[in-house]
């Protein structure tokens, strides 16, 4: 059975929505920088904590998670200073 979406790999990164990891005080360097990504197609990509293995057995009723799927954790701050780069639906 296909899915009615699926993920792109040959998509490229097209610009950062809201602002560097550095800038909001969430990171000192570039080697821990969580950060949320539009992409060439309009997917978007975020780059986070993978806390899949934490919050698997949590997963609220109607959520699931596939094998080839991650939860990833970002700050709040940082989808907060993204908003005004997310279009209204």
């Amino acid at each position: 059975m296909t899915r009615p979406w699926e993920a792109d790999p040959s998509a490229l990164f097209e610009r950062r929505l809201g602002k560097t990891a550095q800038e909001l005080g969430n990171s000192k360097d570039t080697d821990d920088c969580p950060d949320i990504w539009q992409l060439d197609n309009g997917d978007i990509a975020v780059i986070g904590r993978d806390l899949t293995a934490a919050y698997s057995a949590a997963l609220p009723t109607g959520v699931s998670l596939s094998p080839d799927e991650r939860l990833v954790v970002i700050p709040g701050n940082m989808l907060s200073a993204a908003k005004k780069d997310i279009p209204d639906a």
